[in-house]
């Protein structure tokens, strides 16, 4: 049975590619203890990752909410960074800002965002050029 709400909140700092991944490593093992269905899981990791190394691959640090309520769950990640210029560009397979040396370590292929989109219920992004980039990703527990 799920809680009534829980809240978690991770840093990330821009760069740290050895940190990646952890925030989505402890979310998946708290939906596990939970008993959360297991595609419910996997969605929700995967576009938590993907939002995740955005952080560590383009902006300077972000925090990451997660809530977990027993209806859904809400992840918003929040950055400081140069922000997303064109939304909707970005959001194209293939699409990307990543330098080389990113992509020299496996990541910044212009998927991250499709990859997003497909494994969210919602999926909400608002960007400043200049100052940062949010992102929110809602997962609900049953159709």
């Amino acid at each position: 049975m799920l809680p009534e709400s829980m809240h978690f909140e991770y840093k990330v700092e821009g760069g740290n590619f050895s940190a990646a991944g952890f925030p989505s490593s402890q979310v998946k093992k708290t939906l596990k203890q939970l008993n959360v269905d297991g595609n419910v899981i996997k969605r929700t990791v995967v576009a938590l990752y993907e939002a995740e190394v955005n952080i560590v691959a383009h902006a300077y640090r972000g925090v990451i909410a997660v809530d977990i309520d027993t209806e859904k769950i809400v992840i918003r990640l929040t950055d400081e960074g140069p922000g997303i210029p064109d939304i909707k560009k970005a959001m194209e397979i293939g699409y990307s800002t990543a330098t080389p040396a990113v992509r020299e370590m496996g990541f910044g292929a212009g998927m991250g965002l499709s990859n997003m989109k497909t494994n969210a219920d919602k999926l909400s992004i608002t960007s400043e050029v200049g100052k940062g980039t949010i992102v929110e990703i809602i997962n609900y527990f049953h159709p």
